[in-house]
C-alpha cells in the first residue's frame, strides 16, 4: 500500500511521541500491513484517510481511541519462549548461580524484563526457577515485566497462549509441566505465574520500582530508538540496576559507543555490567 510522505510523517511522529520509537524509512513498507486490522474495524481504506480521522472522537466504550489503536498496531510484539536459546541458557547456567552466591544473605533476586511484549520472556524465566525447586527453596523471586503496549501487558497478565505460541520455544514436557489447557488456550500454571507481575511502562520513563534490580533484560527494544533516546534509555536502565547486577540486551544491540554506564561482561554474550560495579568483582570475572 502506498503511503504518502505527509501521512507517513504524521504516523511516525505519533509513534515516537507515544513510545519513543523511531519509525525509520526502512520500516515504512510495513505501515499499511500493520494497520490493516485498524482499517477493517473502522471501515478505512488507506493511511491518508486514517490520518484525517485521528483527531476525531471515535472512541467506543471500553476501547482505546483511534490514535492508541494505531500505536498498538505499529509496535513489534514479536517474541517467543526461551528466545535466542544459546544466549538465554546463560541465565540458568551462569548468571543466576552467580547472583545466588552474591545474594546468599538475603535470598532475594529481583528481575526486570523491559519491553516484555506478551510475556513469554517473563514466563520463561519463571520456569527456570520453577524447574529447580530445591535450589530456590526459601528464596524470594520477583520478576517484573513491562511494556508500552496496554494490549501486550493484558495478554502477559492472562498468560494464555495459542497452540502455535506455546510450541515456539517449548518442548512437550515443558508445556505439560507449566501449562494447563483451557477453553481459551494454554495458560501458564498459577504456581509459575505467581513469581511475576506486569505493568505498562516505558523504558524511557523513571524506573518502575523504588528498589533496584539484580538482572535486567531489555532485548530488541533499543533497536527502535534514535541515538538521543537510546542514551536516555541506558541512563534509566543504569539507575534501575544494582551496582553488581547484569543487563542483557538483544543479539543485535550493544553498549559499545552508546553509553558509558555499562561495559561488556567478560565471556558472556549479550551481557553487560554497570561501570559502578566494584573493582574486585570485575577482576574476579576477568580472571
Amino acid at each position: 500500500m502506498e503511503v504518502s510522505q505527509a501521512s507517513y510523517q504524521i504516523i511516525a511522529d505519533l509513534l515516537e511521541a507515544r513510545t519513543g520509537q523511531h519509525l525509520t524509512e526502512s520500516r515504512r513498507w510495513r505501515v499499511g500491513t500493520a494497520l490493516s486490522g485498524v482499517f477493517r474495524e473502522h471501515g478505512i481504506t488507506n493511511v491518508d484517510q486514517l490520518v484525517c480521522l485521528l483527531d476525531l472522537p471515535m472512541r467506543s466504550p471500553g476501547k482505546p481511541d483511534l490514535s492508541q489503536q494505531v500505536v498498538e498496531a505499529l509496535l513489534n510484539n514479536e517474541t517467543y519462549f526461551f528466545r535466542d536459546k544459546p544466549t538465554f541458557d546463560q541465565l540458568p547456567e551462569d548468571i543466576l548461580p552467580d547472583l545466588a552466591s552474591r545474594r546468599a544473605d538475603t535470598k532475594r533476586i529481583s528481575i526486570w524484563c523491559a519491553g516484555c511484549s506478551t510475556g513469554q520472556e517473563v514466563h520463561s524465566i519463571a520456569m527456570l526457577f520453577a524447574d529447580a525447586p530445591d535450589r530456590w527453596k526459601d528464596w524470594t523471586i520477583e520478576i517484573l515485566g513491562t511494556d508500552v503496549s496496554h494490549r501486550a501487558i493484558n495478554a502477559a497478565r492472562n498468560g494464555v497462549y495459542s497452540q502455535f505460541e506455546v510450541q515456539r520455544g517449548l518442548g512437550v514436557a515443558q508445556m505439560l509441566r507449566h501449562f494447563e489447557e483451557t477453553s481459551q488456550g494454554w495458560q501458564v500454571r498459577e504456581d509459575t505465574r505467581a513469581m511475576s507481575r506486569f505493568q505498562q511502562h516505558s523504558v524511557l520513563a523513571a524506573p518502575p520500582s523504588r528498589h533496584r534490580f539484580d538482572l535486567i533484560l531489555c532485548r530488541n527494544v533499543l533497536l527502535y530508538f534514535d541515538q538521543e533516546k537510546r542514551e536516555c534509555a541506558f541512563e534509566r536502565l543504569s539507575n534501575a540496576l544494582v551496582d553488581d547486577g547484569f543487563l542483557m540486551l538483544g543479539a543485535g544491540e550493544t553498549v559499545v559507543g552508546q553509553t558509558s554506564a555499562f561495559t561488556p561482561a567478560p565471556r558472556r554474550a549479550s551481557m553487560y555490567e554497570s561501570t559502578r560495579k566494584p573493582a574486585s568483582l570485575r577482576v574476579n570475572n576477568a580472571a
